[in-house]
């Protein structure tokens, strides 16, 4: 029977690599103190011993863990997908690592993801969205823990962000379909009442009647569930409920592409008979036939700075999860003044577009 072989320590990869220990800390923490020659050395006899550094160690020692938390509605939206790379891109130019979890868009779960992120040591978090219980943000504070929204921008509210106006955003699509002659709407979209994007982007839809002189309530809504199937199956709920309707905004791209399959599906051809409009302009769009009229969403940009501000939080709150009243104010001072410079990151970060893949697609018939 063979013996269990021990655990490599730090002291065994400085004798595989005959040098000390504080120079393979050093490698492992500041590689760029290390010269060339040295650091493949120790690198080398990292391999060899399978040797892994003691993280919980390092992060009692450091109050902090170099990791950020990334909580997201759902994995099954490319959107995320895509701005997610971006923020793991940037944090590890800074030596962080991301990790995810993801809520299937119910607070409970959102709730318990953070207190376990949070217990697990994260130095940040990175939230879609500003709807949630006031306990979770009072709870995010007196634990000293910074946590910036994405994904959604309002200048009302005090919490740090870095997103975009998505009712602005929709409404200026919805004005350049009005101004093509449109007058009986549809929205499919996600539930409102924990999604602030959703509620946004069919705000904007009102706000678009509303200046044009028609009446809000005008517009017919059905309600539903990410998802290509159900995408298609609210298309159809829509057009047996409101047969005059002649464009149809989709929550998101998703939706959109199920209500171009179902539109086919039903002898519709779009954009003559009816036009869908979607929101994302994620790679799904560019394949879906006809071209899909879509708002275009900065996802890149804002994980990129999501991820340069999360890092800054998490420097400047460095050490700060103690129970000493003056560390915990120290992060609370971060929120305040991060909500400064995140306002300023937005207004200047590129703002959400129009976007289309063909003509006729952009051009959605004006009913006759």
């Amino acid at each position: 029977m063979s013996k269990e072989q021990p655990t490599p320590t730090l002291q065994d990869v400085a004798t595989a690599a005959k040098v000390s220990t504080a120079t393979v800390s050093r490698c492992l923490n500041f590689p760029d103190q290390v010269k060339e020659k040295t650091r493949t050395k120790v690198l080398k006899a990292i391999k060899m011993l399978s040797y892994s550094p003691n993280f919980g160690a390092r992060a009692m020692a450091s109050r902090r863990t170099d990791t950020i938390g990334a909580i997201i509605p759902t994995m099954g939206n490319a959107i995320f997908a895509r701005g997610l790379q971006a923020f793991q891109d940037e944090l590890h130019q800074h030596g962080f690592t991301m990790l995810v979890a993801s809520t299937s868009y119910r607070e409970d779960i959102e709730e318990e993801q953070i207190r376990a992120l949070v217990g697990r040591g994260a130095d940040a978090l990175l939230l879609i969205g500003h709807a949630r219980s006031p306990e979770v943000y009072r709870f995010l504070e007196a634990q000293a823990v910074p946590a910036l929204v994405t994904w959604a921008f309002d200048a009302s509210l005090s919490r740090p962000s870095i997103g975009f106006d998505n009712q602005k955003a929709m409404c200026r699509m919805a004005k350049k379909v009005i101004d093509l002659g449109h007058r009986n709407l549809a929205l499919v979209s996600a539930e409102t009442i924990l999604n602030d994007r959703a509620k946004a982007r069919q705000l904007g839809i009102e706000d678009a009647l509303v200046a044009a002189n028609l009446c809000a309530k005008t517009l017919h809504i059905v309600k539903t569930t990410y998802g290509i199937e159900e995408g298609a199956t609210a298309f159809e709920q829509v057009m047996k409920a409101a047969p005059q309707t002649t464009a149809v905004f989709c929550g998101n791209d998703v939706l959109a592409v199920g209500a171009l399959r179902k539109a086919r599906e039903l002898g519709f051809k779009v954009p003559q008979d009816v036009s869908i409009i979607g929101f994302d302009d994620i790679e799904l769009a560019e394949i879906a036939y006809p071209a899909l009229t879509t708002v275009h969403v900065p996802h890149r940009e804002m994980g990129r700075r999501a991820a340069e501000a999360g890092v800054r939080g998490a420097d400047e709150t460095r050490g700060s999860r103690s129970s000493s009243y003056a560390s915990a104010s120290r992060a609370r001072r971060w929120w305040r003044r991060f909500h400064t410079s995140g306002r300023r990151a937005n207004s200047s970060s590129p703002p959400p577009s129009c976007s289309s893949r063909s003509a006729p697609a952009a051009s959605p018939l004006a009913p006759s």
